[in-house]
């Protein structure tokens, strides 16, 4: 069984910067995913999509559907994940609990103050305005989380309480 560090949160909360942390200082082998790997390492023809040879919309549900069962594959095969994710979709936590049975998975809620995910996306420059705010008024809604972060907090008190919560849900592993 695989263990899955699950970082949910709004564009711009600060989830990057949390998986590289934690991954830093956890005390097992993780592999820390995110879809923005996949959009920086060239892997999705980003530039294509902006230039309009190709139509994101439709590629969108594809793009997803792949991204959810490659995070299966790892943890069949028995990488542990720290996933940083949007789930903008109900249905997708829905799949993911589904595709992902027999795996440990860490829920995590990311939450910041609109302000700050305001200001935090104008400074990155990579993100179009407002989807921050857009994600910020609906993606924690009706989620339990195993623990919640307010990431205004430093990134390493968060990654402090990551660990001590993992330590306490796995009392016989050694998280640092």
């Amino acid at each position: 069984m695989s263990h899955i560090i699950f970082l949910h949160g709004a564009s711009s909360s600060g989830k990057t910067s949390i998986a590289r942390q934690l991954q830093a200082k956890v005390g097992f082998p993780y592999w820390h995913i995110s879809i923005d790997h996949l959009r920086d390492s060239g892997v999705l023809p980003m530039e294509r999509f902006r230039n309009g040879d190709f139509d994101w919309a439709n590629e969108r549900d594809k793009f997803f559907a792949g991204f959810h069962a490659s995070l299966k594959a790892y943890a069949d095969a028995g990488n542990n994940l720290i996933v940083e994710h949007i789930l903008e979709k109900d249905e997708w936590l829905t799949h993911l609990k589904e595709i992902l049975k027999g795996h440990d998975i860490f829920f995590t809620g990311i939450h910041c103050p609109p302000d700050i995910l305001t200001e935090r996306e104008i400074t990155r420059g990579d993100r179009p305005l407002g989807s921050a705010l857009k994600d910020f008024y609906h993606i924690h809604l009706n989620k339990t989380y195993d623990l919640e972060l307010d990431s205004t907090e430093s990134i390493e008190s968060n990654v402090e309480l990551i660990i001590l919560a993992l330590k306490a849900k796995y009392r016989k592993l050694n998280f640092t």
